[in-house]
């Protein structure tokens, strides 16, 4: 048995805390809110996410709050034109063997929650801001911001994209900026005209815009998204936004997507981040993992989903005996650098060449969109949502082999 200092309780952290004690292990969880909450909206779950939950013993819980849609959906957000739909249901599910439905961020973190509290092995201690860390030949150190230590044989690092720990390791910076700035409302579905209320997540794509909506929460609200590609460059987080400057951010939204978008109340707004990849997130007993490894755009919707991944692969090479612990680190480093990697540069692709293209590139990709069958789209999405062991056990894993390199090819 070895004990784990995890730094932050969002989906990530409890995740990697449940997948370690579930492996025998003693995990610390430090958390720098004054309770474990989850703020947010809704958020997507592929098949892979719930393989990994189901790995974490969680998957009923989570299913048992979500909503299993028909499609994806890809509407001209200015003509309404349906241009293309990827079906989620018998086949989908039969090729990659679990549904894709879509979940308020609460209903994904408060099944983590209940387990890890349910964990004898676990600890969660709240109101605890990593500051800094040290190490030696056998253990690392923490100390947070209020003068605390906490001493053990590992520290994971899962504090998000401004990660106290990757400060700490990397020492690499603020995240970039993107240049987006999205706009988010839930409101009740009783808001929403019945002929409005599709079992799909819809994406209405414009010049240097874009707009999602979905159901969650059982059913009972609709998440609203809207991004505009603005030029943004400071990063700020959940400010209310005016209903005017929200409605006029959109010119040329067409008139059923208009409607829907005008159904929004309490608008907040984000400048969105990420990270360019990096090959080494490791050093000797301290990893990082999740946002603070990989943070990515949300376009590929696979943020929590690849922290999940993540949280498995960690336990598993936590659990081999057969190496001292910076070499289980660096595995997982090894394991997860080049599927992470891809996902990341995918997510800035499709934003940037894919979302929100005008004129003649809008009509190249609609035209593009609409000559792929059901199976072409499956197959276009088989790397990410049809992975079981999230690239363990499968090629050479060795340190310094491949790397982010790799995710290019």
């Amino acid at each position: 048995m070895v004990h784990i200092l995890v730094a932050g309780g969002g989906i990530g952290g409890l995740a990697t805390a449940l997948s370690a004690a579930r492996r025998g292990h003693q995990v610390t969880v430090l958390e720098r809110g004054a309770v474990f909450a989850e703020i947010g909206a809704g958020i997507q779950l592929g098949p892979n996410a719930f393989h990994a939950l189901d790995v974490l013993g969680v998957g009923q819980a989570v299913r048992d709050r979500a909503v299993y849609i028909d499609e994806l959906r890809f509407m001209d957000g200015t003509t309404g034109e349906r241009v293309a739909a990827m079906p989620l249901t018998a086949a989908y599910r039969e090729r990659f063997g679990n549904p894709y439905a879509v979940v308020h961020r609460g209903d994904l973190f408060q099944p983590l929650l209940t387990a890890c509290r349910a964990e004898t092995a676990v600890e969660l201690v709240p109101d605890t801001a990593v500051r800094s860390f040290e190490q030696d030949a056998d253990h690392v150190t923490v100390r947070t911001a209020d003068g605390r230590t906490f001493t053990a044989d590992a520290l994971v690092g899962a504090d998000g994209i401004r990660s106290a720990v990757r400060r700490g390791l990397l020492g690499d910076g603020e995240p970039r900026v993107s240049g987006h700035t999205i706009y988010r409302s839930v409101i009740p579905i009783e808001k929403v005209p019945e002929e409005l209320r599709w079992n799909a997540v819809t994406l209405w794509a414009g010049p240097r815009w874009h707009f999602v909506h979905y159901t969650i929460g059982r059913g009972r609200y609709l998440n609203l998204a809207a991004t505009r590609d603005d030029g943004a460059r400071t990063a700020l987080a959940g400010r209310p936004a005016a209903r005017e400057k929200v409605l006029g951010g959109f010119p040329g939204l067409g008139e059923t997507a208009r409607r829907l978008l005008e159904l929004g109340a309490d608008w907040r707004e984000w400048v969105l981040c990420d990270r360019d990849p990096v090959d080494r997130w490791t050093d000797g007993r301290v990893v990082l993992m999740g946002d603070a490894a990989h943070p990515m755009l949300q376009y590929a919707a696979q943020g929590a989903c690849q922290a999940l991944e993540d949280a498995v692969v960690l336990g598993d090479l936590l659990d081999d005996d057969g190496g001292e612990m910076a070499a289980r680190l660096e595995t997982f480093n090894a394991v997860r650098r080049e599927r992470t990697a891809r996902a990341q540069l995918v997510a800035r692709e499709m934003g940037a060449r894919l979302y929100h293209p005008a004129g003649a590139e809008a009509k190249a990709r609609n035209a593009m969109l609409r000559s792929l069958s059901a199976d072409e789209l499956h197959d276009k999405v088989a790397w990410l949502h049809g992975d079981r062991d999230f690239g363990h056990a499968r090629r050479d894993h060795r340190p310094g082999s491949g790397g982010v390199r790799g995710a290019l090819r």
